[in-house]
């Protein structure tokens, strides 16, 4: 039996318990400062009230305040913490934690830098720590939505990091007959890939609110919303290229793209734009919940314009990922730029 704490009880943290406590480990869940309301629920009845699940008995449930007491004798930290707690984690969390202890993340996205330099959760992490620490970070990627995980319905992710071994061990402590997990070394691809999905997902889901507005019931969309995911599946590919990404993660990311066009925030966005709502009315709608994907839309949207300007690539390689950008940051009308996706492969 093996201890594991996770910091931050987010929907995927809290919906990971479910492996890691059938398979007979201690599992400590740790709330960050915004979780406290979930983590008292928790404690009465295990029902988690943002996952709409109930948890095992027997799992422990723990609040921020009290973080430095569950780490102790942890054998393995996972950071749940949303893609807006990225820095609390690096600033906060980081320095307490024994270098000895691998970490490994749920939290998607990356950031981007004024050269249009693209960088993952766990490269940002690395280069916030000291230059001799030997605190070793590994993520988790894949299409893998919280509340099918819960439930137990079959799921297949990758964990990256540097050392296959301990890769290996951490896969040991969640692998079951439900929940799949290939490894990889390649933590740029395989974040990066993940990552991506939310906006281009938000992308997609745009035919399904075009044909919710036409009064189509969402039956006469799939040629609009194949046509969506396969540009998103295109513009993905040439992003994971430029960030020197191994292109065969691209499976990670249409699979995540699909899973996440179903169903989730990142869908609600894109259909709501759909339907010709403004984005202004939409974050007031939707205010309160974490939308990451208007987020890493922005982030990769300005680093392809700061790429293009310095003429490493062609702008017009990314039309889908543009007219997103020009939905929320421009306050364009929706005018998907079916024509632009038009190639001539000789």
């Amino acid at each position: 039996m093996s201890v594991v704490t996770l910091i931050g009880a987010g929907q995927m943290a809290s919906a990971l318990t479910f492996p890691l406590f059938e398979n007979g480990h201690e599992v400590r869940l740790v709330g960050s400062p915004l979780d406290d309301e979930i983590i008292d629920r928790l404690g009465k009845d295990n029902y988690h009230i943002n996952l709409l699940r109930t948890l095992h008995e027997g799992i422990h449930y723990i609040k921020c305040k009290d973080v430095q007491e569950a780490i102790i004798g942890a054998d393995l930290i996972v950071c749940g913490v949303s893609s807006f707690g990225v820095d609390w984690f690096a600033d906060e969390i980081l320095p307490i934690l024994d270098e000895n202890i691998p970490v490994i993340s749920v939290t998607k996205g990356m950031l981007d830098f004024e050269d249009g330099t693209m960088m993952t959760y766990p490269e940002y992490w690395q280069k916030k720590l000291p230059e001799n620490s030997r605190l070793k970070l590994y993520a988790i990627g894949g299409p893998c939505t919280a509340r099918d995980l819960a439930d137990h319905d079959p799921s297949f992710v990758g964990y990256c990091g540097p050392d296959f071994e301990t890769l290996c061990w951490i896969r040991s402590l969640f692998a079951t007959d439900y929940y799949v997990v290939s490894l990889t070394k390649d933590v740029v691809g395989l974040e990066c890939a993940v990552a991506l999905k939310n906006g281009y997902a938000l992308g997609t889901a745009l035919a399904i609110g075009m044909a919710e507005k036409a009064g189509d019931d969402g039956v006469n969309h799939n040629n609009s919303e194949a046509a969506l995911f396969q540009e998103s599946v295109k513009e993905m590919l040439e992003l994971l290229r430029i960030v020197g990404g191994g292109v065969d993660n691209i499976m990670f990311a249409a699979g995540d793209l699909n899973v996440t066009v179903a169903a989730g925030r990142s869908r609600t966005v894109g259909l709501m734009l759909g339907k010709g709502y403004g984005i202004d009315q939409i974050m007031a709608d939707l205010k309160g919940q974490t939308l990451e994907a208007v987020v890493i839309a922005t982030r990769t949207a300005r680093a392809v314009k700061a790429l293009a300007k310095a003429k490493k690539v062609d702008i017009d390689d990314f039309p889908l990922l543009m007219h997103v950008n020009e939905l929320l940051n421009e306050k364009k009308p929706l005018n998907i730029p079916w024509k632009k996706f038009q190639k001539e492969m000789s």
